[in-house]
């Protein structure tokens, strides 16, 4: 069990409860194991594949700008079957449906793997922003926001959200032999929506960063943080967090010696 399994539920949960309120969800299937992309897609994929940035005049769609808001979420589960594997969800309009518009954007990516840990949310994190990986797609990642556009051209050649989101599996694949299985929601019909991921997004960074800094600890290289756990609000999420590391730890050291 990872400190993130909480948050995967809660997802689920988010989803159901957007589909009793009407709003309009459609789901995609990539192929099994997400290894590889269901058909050749109308752009290139890996690294360098985007060439340069996508200026406001060759912009088709906008998603996630400052003014109408944005929400990512990044989660790892050891315990893959959890996911649909492959499953992409869309909430709200795709983006063949928006010509010139300017979108809310939440993404929500789960990562499946049984030999996956806490401690690798520092090597994975970055795979959520896929930089100059998806041709006709530019994304600027910042901390927990994602602000992308789509290229007139791209879309003229057959980009949305299920092309995209297998991409974006494509190129997780292809960070870690780990990944098993891999979940992703899109969202876009309103800023209203992505609240709650917002909320949960500021928990899920702070875990993530003490995951980091316990990992460094265990490394023997010691982060001081400013705050005094007496009086930090975050001091009982930092508490559960290093038991789960001592944990996983002392079960490493206890395969080892079973090992030898």
């Amino acid at each position: 069990m990872t400190v993130f399994d909480l948050y995967v539920g809660k997802v689920a949960a988010y989803v159901e409860g957007l589909r009793a309120k009407g709003r309009g969800i459609r789901t995609f299937q990539a192929p099994m194991s997400s290894a590889r992309l269901s058909q050749k897609p109308p752009f290139r994929v890996g690294p360098g594949a985007n060439p340069g940035i996508i200026l406001r005049g060759d912009t088709s769609v906008e998603l996630g700008n400052p003014e109408v808001g944005s929400a990512s979420l990044f989660l790892l589960t050891d315990s893959p079957s959890t996911l649909n594997d492959g499953r992409i969800t869309l909430i709200g309009p795709d983006i063949p449906e928006s010509a010139s518009a300017s979108l809310p954007f939440g993404q929500v990516l789960m990562l499946g793997g049984a030999q996956l840990a806490d401690k690798d949310v520092e090597a994975l994190q970055p795979v959520q922003f896929v930089g100059d990986q998806i041709e006709g797609y530019m994304m600027r990642g910042v901390s927990r926001r994602i602000w992308s556009r789509v290229s007139t051209e791209a879309v003229a050649r057959g980009m949305c959200f299920n092309l995209l989101g297998q991409a974006l599996m494509a190129v997780c694949r292809s960070a870690s032999r780990k990944l098993e299985s891999m979940e992703l929601i899109f969202v876009t019909s309103g800023k209203e929506d992505l609240d709650p991921l917002d909320g949960w997004s500021v928990q899920i960074q702070k875990i993530a960063r003490e995951i980091i800094k316990e990992n460094w600890r265990i490394k023997g290289y010691d982060i001081d943080c400013a705050s005094n756990c007496a009086t930090c609000k975050d001091h009982v999420v930092c508490g559960e967090i290093k038991e789960v590391l001592r944990e996983r730890q002392m079960n490493d050291h206890t395969m080892e010696g079973v090992s030898t």
